[in-house]
């Protein structure tokens, strides 16, 4: 039951994280300057555990006694992931590609993190996927195993990042072919779907 908590966890923040941003883009382009890598890969997997954990625990506390209150945000979790995952699927129609400007100016460690935190932390869509939408799907799990659910979510954020920063030289020309993009697409809305369906069954059996 855990390992599938866990996993639960992991593909949800995967298909959430997955996407092209300001964020991404920054990371990649950090990434391809090889320029305070492994710091804004570390800063951005910790802002999103600190979010997913105070989205988990936080929702958890709030509606614990209120069963009403947990449905209707199950219920509103799987209404976004399906929205989220049609949204997905309209971009798998379009050509869209994902560049990181390497010739830019160099960053020192400050400015580095600074912009890191602007592009995580000014961005409005981080509360509503990162602490609302998965610390609603996190919260309606059972106490045993909300820290679990956050394991899984942190460990996609941290392999998604390492993998965009550390990989970036490997992942680039992958990333700027559109019919990358739209694979990748594809696979986040049928899962977005998928997890829909069963937190759905969720709020049915309950």
């Amino acid at each position: 039951m855990a390992v599938a908590v866990f996993i639960q966890g992991l593909v949800l923040s995967l298909g959430l994280i997955v996407a092209i941003g300001a964020q991404n883009a920054f990371v990649l382009r950090q990434g391809l300057r090889q320029e305070h890598v492994g710091l804004i890969v570390l800063f951005c997997a910790l802002a999103d555990a600190l979010l997913i954990g105070a989205g988990v625990f936080g929702l958890a506390q709030v509606i614990g006694d209120r069963p009403d209150l947990a449905k209707a945000m199950a219920l509103s979790g799987a209404v976004f992931l399906g929205w989220y995952g049609w949204q997905a699927l309209q971009r798998m129609r379009q050509k869209a590609e994902l560049r990181a400007d390497a010739r830019s100016d160099g960053l020192s460690r400050g400015a580095a993190v600074a912009q890191a935190a602007a592009f995580t932390l000014l961005n409005p869509h981080v509360y509503l996927d990162t602490v609302l939408l998965v610390g609603s799907i996190g919260a309606q799990q059972p106490s045993s195993l909300r820290g679990w659910f956050v394991a899984g979510a942190s460990s996609a954020s941290l392999a998604w990042f390492s993998a965009l920063g550390l990989g970036a030289r490997w992942l680039a020309p992958l990333f700027a072919k559109p019919r990358s993009w739209q694979v990748l697409d594809g696979i986040i809305g049928v899962t977005m779907w998928v997890l829909a369906a069963l937190l759905l069954s969720h709020v049915v059996s309950n």
